[in-house]
C-alpha cells in the first residue's frame, strides 16, 4: 500500500475576494459623500469682467485664476460676483495706505 502525505493547505480567508472589492468600493464610495467633488478636472480659464477664473466640470463651482503665475488661488465659490468682491478687499488689504505729506503750520 502506498500511503501518501496529506498536502499542507494554505489557510482561507473567511471573505471572498468579491467581498473585498465591494467593503472598498463602499468605502470609496462614503468618502465621496462626506466630501464632495475632489475638483480634479477643472477647465480652461475663463475671462470675464478683469478677471480670470476656473470651473470645476464635475460640480461647477469656481476659482480665480491668475494669469502671470499660471494657477488658481483663493476660495472656491458658485458665485463668481461673491469671488470677485472677496479678491478686491483681499487686494484693498494687501496695499499698503499712502497719506499725503502734511504741510506745516504757519
Amino acid at each position: 500500500m502506498d500511503e501518501s502525505k496529506p498536502t499542507e493547505s494554505k489557510p482561507k480567508s473567511r471573505w471572498p475576494w468579491h467581498l473585498g472589492l465591494l467593503a472598498t468600493g463602499l468605502a470609496t464610495a462614503g468618502v465621496f459623500i462626506f466630501r464632495g467633488c475632489w475638483h480634479s478636472r477643472m477647465s480652461w480659464p475663463v475671462r470675464a469682467r478683469d478677471h480670470s477664473y476656473q470651473v470645476c466640470l464635475g460640480c461647477g463651482i469656481k476659482r480665480l485664476f491668475d494669469e502671470k503665475t499660471f494657477r488658481a488661488y483663493g476660495p472656491y465659490s458658485y458665485d463668481l460676483d461673491r469671488l470677485i468682491a472677496n479678491d478686491q478687499a483681499s487686494r484693498q488689504k494687501a496695499k499698503p495706505k499712502v497719506e499725503p505729506p502734511r504741510r506745516a503750520a504757519s
